[in-house]
């Protein structure tokens, strides 16, 4: 068996905030390697997390993130379980980094369950009739429709869905595997609760045409 030294183990706690025991028994069970022991440490964070899920998370903070010189904010509601949590430079950055990727990513729902259900009908429509109507898919029978259908609407989620799209810091993950993450290390469970995008000017009609002659035309 590979010989686990303390150097190692500290490095592995280091970039996982797991404790030193359980890094050191990640360690022995990935034979000293740290790729297979962070992916161990990962998936028993996520089975705590799980655990934490019925918890109150009543405390956070609302950060926000202002880009292109005014041009796009936003605001979001990043909830865990005590102040403590809330107010440590890791959780304040988590904060930030989530408020900028929703002003670069343009996300329309935190979860899958905020999606509407007539929304969701919309688009399972659409979908189904995209599939139908593609002539490559003549002739396959409704189950492997309905699976192309499926792949669609993940394909929806992945673009509006905020804790399904692909963190914009690190695709390799998306932006509720980051918050997962962050969570088994704090040990407390941590869930966007809202958020609110502003884009300068959206929603309002652009006057076109010549506006100078317009009043001059008015004042005579």
């Amino acid at each position: 068996m590979a010989e686990i030294t303390a150097a190692a183990v500290k490095q592995l706690r280091e970039k996982t905030g797991a404790g030193m025991m359980e890094c050191k028994n990640a360690l022995i069970e990935a034979e000293a390697n740290e790729e297979k022991a962070i992916e161990i440490l990962r998936k028993r964070g996520l089975a705590s997390v799980r655990e934490r899920e019925g918890r109150l998370a009543a405390e956070g903070i609302v950060g926000s993130y202002i880009h292109m010189g005014g041009k796009v904010g936003v605001l979001v509601e990043l909830n865990c379980e005590t102040d403590f949590v809330a107010r440590g430079e890791e959780f304040q950055q988590l904060v930030k980094d989530i408020a900028m990727h929703i002003a670069a990513a343009e996300p329309r729902y935190v979860s899958r369950e905020a999606v509407p259900e007539n929304v969701l009908g919309k688009e399972r429509e659409i979908a189904r009739a995209q599939a139908t109507n593609d002539p490559k898919n003549a002739n396959k029978p409704d189950q492997v429709i309905e699976k192309i259908v499926d792949g669609r609407m993940n394909k929806f989620y992945e673009e509006t869905v905020l804790n399904d799209q692909p963190f914009v810091k690190d695709p390799s993950k998306t932006v509720g595997e980051l918050v997962t993450e962050k969570a088994a290390k704090t040990g407390e469970r941590i869930a966007i609760r809202r958020f609110t995008r502003y884009k300068m000017g959206e929603g309002l009609e652009r006057r076109s045409g010549d506006f100078g002659g317009e009043v001059a035309s008015l004042l005579g």
